[in-house]
């Protein structure tokens, strides 16, 4: 039910009021809103010991907050009235804003018949209820605003219960409203009883009674992808897993190598539950793509942990891309929002040869600007920069790939018999094949052996082992040393 007033709602003044009291009312499509964003200065945000915004968020231009602020807002389709920008210079515990601020806001929310207000920043339930209070319409900060795009963009069962532990957890910590009037009744028979559980304590119980029911089946799905990460390590299939700020075009790439129609649209969050799909590399090797959910700024840390299930899939891939719009102004800040975010998860992008940084978008860059990136892109370091709309640098993305899974690889040469025919298949199958040479003796192979095959593979082909071989990426064979390198790769 919107907040609406009177007249259009049927409820009195008063049921009105009672209802945006208990926060009863929901954030619909269509309800007229406004979009507050506080840019608060760096002293005042010292003095106050906030965690709300990180050290970096002063590097943001004031338009990028206010645009994707409204791109938040935008996202579950709200009816956006007006924007604001508020600096701050200190905090007030009570309301965050100072009480001049407050009544211009209300005034303005008056007079322009607003039924929300979008406050760009995180706000504590005392600040939240006073707000509501004073401006006399619901109220949401910018952590219940992403948990709101995240609850309607969820479809899996996974997304859902995800969302759910995440609203739960935030909800919780929100029970400051005093709901005396729904007390249980007090004891009767003739003798004054105290009272009985109050409705805040019957919510914290049904609450923290849901929040275990949902994190045991979370736990159940963790078990699962668990369970279908360890059959892939069957299957020679590397995963390349897709991480980076929303809307940084992530899954117009993913569908752009895959040829998919996953959902792609220039939205905040337009992606939320993942999906896989196989991708076969220019030389023929197979991998696992997987998109994922965006990150974005002040990305709430009970979100973090409640998707881990889902973002897990990232931990545990062989490559990591990192996309990035680079023709954003703000893409510095962005980058860093998404290694801070990695690093909640464990994962230090300085410290890991697993990432490789995608600059997307360079079909918006000048002509002039756009080409140098593409004349940097190289096969062995540094950003690959690409479009995913016009597939300008795919090329070079994907021998980067090719490159990366290579180093993981092991490389072997052997001697089959003629008559070996499944074996050869087996290699094929498994195996990439650097090169074959039939002779009389038989066929003589290179081959590269993912790290999951390593053992199958020498007990397999042990006995066709050329003298002197192993498998052993760390040293090359004293019978090698003057082999030629053959496909661009070394011999071991």
């Amino acid at each position: 039910m919107k907040p609406q007033d009177e007249k259009s709602t049927g409820l009195k003044k008063d049921e009105l009021d009672a209802n945006l009291e208990a926060g009863e009312i929901e954030v619909t499509r269509g309800t007229r809103s406004l979009v507050i964003v506080p840019i608060i200065s760096a002293r005042a945000l010292s003095r106050a010991n906030t965690g709300g915004e990180r050290a970096f968020a002063a590097e943001r231009s004031d338009n990028a907050r206010m645009e994707e602020a409204i791109g938040l807002a935008a996202a579950i389709e709200l009816d956006i009235i007006g924007s604001q920008l508020v600096r701050l210079n200190t905090i007030k515990p009570g309301t965050l804003f100072g009480s001049g601020k407050v009544e211009e806001i209300a005034a303005r929310v008056e007079g322009e018949d607003i039924e929300l207000v979008v406050v760009d920043h995180a706000l504590t339930p005392i600040q939240q209820r006073n707000l509501e209070r004073d401006w006399k319409c619901k109220v949401i900060d910018r952590t219940g605003l992403i948990l709101e795009i995240f609850g309607e963009r969820a479809q899996t069962r996974e997304g859902r219960l995800q969302v759910e532990l995440a609203h739960l957890t935030w909800q919780k910590s929100r029970l400051v409203r005093s709901w005396t009037h729904l007390e249980r009744q007090r004891g009767g028979l003739g003798f004054v009883g105290g009272p009985g559980e109050t409705q805040i304590e019957a919510d914290r119980r049904i609450i923290q009674d849901r929040i275990s029911r949902v994190r045991g089946m979370l736990e159940q799905v963790q078990r699962t992808r668990a369970l279908h990460r360890k059959q892939r390590k069957k299957v020679p299939h590397p995963v390349i897993a897709f991480v980076g700020y929303t809307n940084a075009g992530k899954s117009t790439l993913f569908n752009r190598l895959t040829n998919s129609e996953v959902f792609a649209k220039d939205l905040l969050f337009a992606t939320l539950d993942p999906t896989l799909r196989r991708l076969k590399l220019p030389h023929g090797r197979e991998v696992i793509l997987s998109d994922t959910v965006g990150f974005v700024s002040d990305l709430p840390h009970n979100l973090v942990a409640a998707f881990r299930a889902t973002l897990e899939e990232v931990i545990g891939a062989d490559i990591i891309l990192h996309v990035r719009d680079i023709s954003h102004e703000d893409t510095k800040a962005q980058a860093a929002d998404v290694d801070d975010t990695l690093q909640l998860l464990g994962l230090k992008v300085s410290e890991s040869d697993r990432v490789i940084e995608v600059w997307n978008k360079i079909d918006r860059l000048e002509d002039g600007y756009r080409e140098k990136l593409l004349g940097d892109n190289r096969p062995d370091e540094g950003p690959i920069a690409l479009s995913a709309m016009s597939g300008e640098g795919l090329e070079a993305l994907l021998e980067r790939i090719e490159t990366r899974l290579a180093e993981k690889l092991d490389a072997v040469r052997l001697l089959l018999p003629l008559e070996a025919g499944a074996e050869l298949a087996w290699l094929y199958q498994h195996c990439e094949v650097l090169e074959r040479l039939d002779g009389e003796e038989g066929i003589t192979m290179q081959v590269r052996v993912p790290d999951s095959l390593r053992e199958p593979v020498r007990q397999r082909f042990g006995k066709f082992f050329i003298e002197g071989e192993t498998l052993s990426s760390s040293t090359r064979s004293a019978n090698d040393e003057d082999a030629p390198d053959i496909g661009g790769y070394s011999p071991i």
